[in-house]
């Protein structure tokens, strides 16, 4: 068995990556800013500080850390927090390991469907399209040359580009959960989703040595706001409403952040299939249901 490091370890998919890989029996340590348990280190990347226990003998990293992209306002501070505690944070654990010699089998980074950036278009993305020209595209893009910059180290990379992650606690599917569900905005906008066993089980598929390099990590059912709303509300049994949250009022609540809400594609998991990924949630109801 394996002694992986998670940064973000304590985080939506954080916790539940920990459980099931103590489930196969590996050994987990993780990077935190407040450790409480005895498989926690201290962590600081403002002050450039890391507990280097957290390394020995260490095979995997997987690095989640980040601050939520749809948190708070994007304000120019916010914007700033986004990138530096993906990017940092990367660039720490980078040096650490450079810098004390210490050799890992592969670097497993999470990145995000917004790389493609938040648009609405007829176009199925797929891992060779570029990158999208807004602040989501500018957020993945450093994050994932952050992530690269372990194969000078002549160490694996593998990175996940991320769509909604659905979860039993926390997370979107909670916010969803409203007495009365709606469409946004046009409704016609795509959801790309994931549930959070498939997701996690694609991280533990890259330490086994399944998957390296870039894929999406996205379920292969495609939803728009109006399909995903409609297949919400009868899973949780609440009305579902066809007038549509109005796109003026998420800007007006949201700011710049209502893009994220407002637009979105859909997003190919033809690679990670071809690769030898089989989902367990393929489809939404069969997700939904679950949670």
């Amino acid at each position: 068995m394996s002694k992986i490091l998670i940064t973000g370890g304590t985080g939506l998919v954080g916790t539940r990556l920990t459980q099931m890989l103590l489930d196969q029996n590996h050994e987990v340590v993780i990077l935190s800013r407040n450790p409480r348990n005895k498989n926690e280190f201290k962590w600081d990347f403002s002050k450039s500080y890391v507990d280097k226990k957290a390394f020995e003998n260490t095979d995997y990293i997987i690095h989640l850390a980040g601050a939520g992209i749809a948190d708070e306002r994007w304000t120019a501070e916010r914007k700033k927090i986004i990138i530096d505690s993906r990017v940092k944070t990367a660039n720490l654990l980078f040096k650490t390991i450079k810098e004390n010699n210490i050799q890992i089998k592969g670097f497993i980074s999470a990145s995000g469907i917004g790389y493609y950036g938040a648009v609405t278009t007829t176009t199925i993305f797929k891992e060779t399209d570029t990158v999208g020209n807004d602040f989501l595209g500018e957020v993945c893009q450093k994050w994932e040359d952050a992530a690269h910059q372990f194969e000078n180290l002549n160490v694996p990379v593998t990175i996940l580009r991320t769509g909604i992650v659905l979860s039993k606690k926390g997370g979107a599917l909670e916010k969803m959960r409203l007495p009365i569900i709606s469409p946004l905005g046009s409704g016609k906008q795509y959801l790309p989703w994931i549930h959070t066993d498939d997701l996690c089980e694609m991280y533990i598929q890259a330490i086994k040595g399944n998957l390296k390099g870039i894929y999406n990590a996205v379920a292969p059912e495609h939803h728009t706001s109006i399909t995903f709303s409609k297949a919400l509300a009868k899973s949780i049994r609440r009305p579902y409403a066809g007038i549509h949250v109005p796109s003026f009022l998420l800007k007006l609540l949201f700011g710049a952040l209502s893009v994220i809400l407002l637009e979105g594609s859909k997003i190919s998991a033809k690679k990670i299939e071809k690769n030898g990924y089989s989902f367990r949630f393929k489809t939404l109801k069969k997700a939904l249901n679950n949670l």
